[in-house]
């Protein structure tokens, strides 16, 4: 079993940054892949960001490269998602996700094969 706990959400203008973390506990955290997911008032849930145990695959949803980073620590059991240039379609409620398979990377946006979720932080995006 993994628990993930998300912090950092709030609400901020348009061309603003937030700081997204996730921490987690249970198994081994450098073995897991991590993501963020988000899903916006009637809409369903999104792929964010991903990033491998090590840190050396990281993978974006086009609407968010050059503005998003992901990054973990493996010491300190936590993945971040560091938002610059924010939107107000970025609004959603972002959700951390891990998984255990090897090759997570051929499905990673797909969240049906994630297998443990945080249970959400709201991001708000004023214009």
């Amino acid at each position: 079993q993994v628990l993930l706990a998300e912090r950092g959400g709030g609400s901020v203008q348009t061309g603003g940054s937030l700081e997204l973390s996730c921490s987690a506990s249970g198994r081994s955290f450098s073995s897991a892949a991590m993501a963020w997911f988000r899903q916006a008032p009637g809409k369903e849930r999104e792929f964010v960001a991903g990033i491998s145990g090590s840190g050396a695959r990281r993978y974006y949803t086009d609407s968010v490269k050059g503005r998003f980073t992901i990054s973990r620590d493996n010491g300190g059991n936590t993945v971040s998602l560091q938002m610059n240039s924010l939107k107000p379609e970025d609004t959603a409620l972002y959700y951390c996700a891990a998984r255990y398979d090897r090759y997570w990377y051929l499905s990673f946006q797909t969240q049906a094969r994630w297998d443990y979720w945080g249970q959400g932080t709201q991001v708000t995006v004023s214009s």
